[in-house]
């Protein structure tokens, strides 16, 4: 029998011990965050109902989830004709399950199915692995992890400008300064549409300029004009999209030439003889004033933060192209990129109106982010932010001679352990060297040396790996110092 040469899929990978307390450090930091501002855990299962799933994306979305095969015979229910309809029809004969593509779904089906036991409005936090069919590259993987905190159940702005602050807090704790906070509205990409004066899909415009930082005001040109917008459509685009300022400048900019595009707001709208309105309906006309709303709600989680005191108002930026794929979004959307680092967004998400009403409770507003923690870690480990700590699972080694002071130890690597203090004590009575050099392999910053002269004084070597000194210590002593 021939032995198969091991291997992972790729976008997957193994994460040893080093890796996982450096991951770990990240967990905890942002857990941290979240209890402060009130979130609760919560977690929900590795597979949803793939009818779950299915057009909460958008068509790109849907596409990248990993469909699970039905138990068994998973072909029986198909039949020659299904195959020449093709993959999707047959798709439904042979999957009703998939990985879970993120974990905003599976929470809105979450809040569905326990509305009644819920109190609103429900804060929730939720740090678990999802799963897309997505081409693997630097920063991007086919199973990684999300940390994410919603809240639902309210409309306030507050919850938005809260977003800000949770982000702020969670890459200043983690070392990570040099970052912004991009923040746009769904209704003023609305309002770009209607701008326009075009013919096509907003969604299309969407996932078009949600590309631009990839494929480029080139590449985005030419997929909209596939899509059916005018070159003239296009240059109009780019020229408001490169409206530059401050923050207020850009948003205020940016409205000015909007209302100068469909026409001031007036309370009495007056139609011309074809039924118009500068060019659009009455009905397409105050369409477009509803989108004015976006406007104001930016600027009122702008007001949010000033009043609550938030100080790194550099960091946050209005930014006009920020689309963000999915589908779901209806309001204030958000992503965070680092400066000094080449990596996509380490954080994004936003407001979503009518999620739940999917799963039939409409009418159920919500809020929430979503941290990388892949592309957090890939940016810490460039920057080399993280502490030792993050990478110590033992504090101290106790090392082992021979019986005597095995013996010895034993009832002292107890009362380090009560004490809180991660300690091992060495299993088998090796040459010191060997013992010096598995403490220093895995980081272990403190070694306790006992031999016979320790025994007989109660006075214990404490060794410190990074300096190479030596203390003689009672143990009561060395709690106090590393239990600190």
């Amino acid at each position: 029998m021939s032995k198969e040469k091991p291997s992972l899929p790729k976008g997957t990978r193994d994460f040893g011990p080093e890796v996982v307390g450096k991951r770990n450090y990240i967990f905890n930091t942002i857990k941290k965050t979240f209890q402060k501002f009130g979130f609760q855990p919560l977690e929900t299962p590795t597979m949803e109902n793939l009818s779950v799933l299915t057009g909460k994306y958008g068509d790109e979305g849907d596409q990248l989830i990993f469909k699970i095969l039905n138990s068994g015979d998973y072909l029986a229910k198909t039949t020659a004709s299904d195959l020449e309809q093709g993959s999707k029809h047959v798709l439904r004969k042979i999957s009703e399950k998939a990985l879970r593509y993120d974990l905003t779904v599976p929470f809105a089906r979450y809040v569905v199915m326990n509305r009644n036991e819920i109190t609103f409005p429900f804060k929730r936090y939720q740090i678990q692995p999802v799963w897309r069919a997505d081409r693997p590259q630097r920063g991007r993987y086919r199973e990684f992890y999300q940390c994410d905190a919603d809240v639902v159940g309210t409309k306030s702005l507050l919850c938005e400008a809260e977003i800000v602050l949770m982000i702020d807090e969670v890459l200043t704790s983690l070392g990570i300064s040099d970052f912004t906070i991009k923040i746009n509205h769904r209704k003023i990409l609305s309002g770009l549409f209607e701008t326009l004066r075009a013919q096509g899909s907003e969604t299309d415009l969407f996932v078009a300029i949600d590309k631009l930082d990839k494929i480029g005001q080139e590449g985005v040109s030419k997929e909209l004009q596939e899509k059916g917008y005018t070159p003239k459509m296009v240059d109009r685009l780019f020229t408001l999209l490169s409206i530059e300022g401050s923050f207020e400048e850009k948003l205020h900019n940016l409205e000015v030439a909007y209302k100068q595009a469909i026409g001031e707001p007036r309370d009495n709208i007056e139609l011309d003889e074809t039924g118009n309105y500068n060019g659009k309906t009455k009905v397409g006309f105050l369409r477009a004033l509803d989108n004015f709303v976006g406007f104001e709600q930016v600027k009122q989680v702008q007001d949010f933060l000033k009043n609550l005191n938030f100080k790194n108002f550099n960091r946050l930026e209005f930014d006009p192209t920020l689309a963000r794929g999915l589908s779901y979004y209806t309001g204030c959307i958000f992503e965070v990129k680092v400066n000094n680092v080449k990596m996509g967004s380490i954080s994004g998400g936003g407001r979503y109106d009518n999620l739940t009403g999917m799963f039939g409770l409409p009418d159920v507003s919500g809020v929430g982010i979503s941290f990388g923690v892949d592309r957090i870690y890939d940016v810490m480990e460039e920057l080399q932010l993280f502490p030792e700590s993050a990478q110590n699972s033992t504090q101290v080694l106790i090392a082992n001679f021979d019986r005597q002071s095995e013996t010895f130890a034993l009832p002292i690597l107890q009362q380090l352990r009560t004490a809180g203090i991660s300690t091992e004590l060495y299993p088998d009575q090796v040459k010191l060297g060997k013992q010096m050099t598995y403490a220093d392999q895995k980081k272990i910053p403190f070694v306790l040396l006992i031999g016979s002269k320790e025994i007989e004084t109660g006075h214990l070597k404490l060794k410190n790996m990074r300096t190479g000194e030596q203390e003689s210590l009672t143990l009561e002593e060395i709690i106090n110092r590393l239990a600190a």
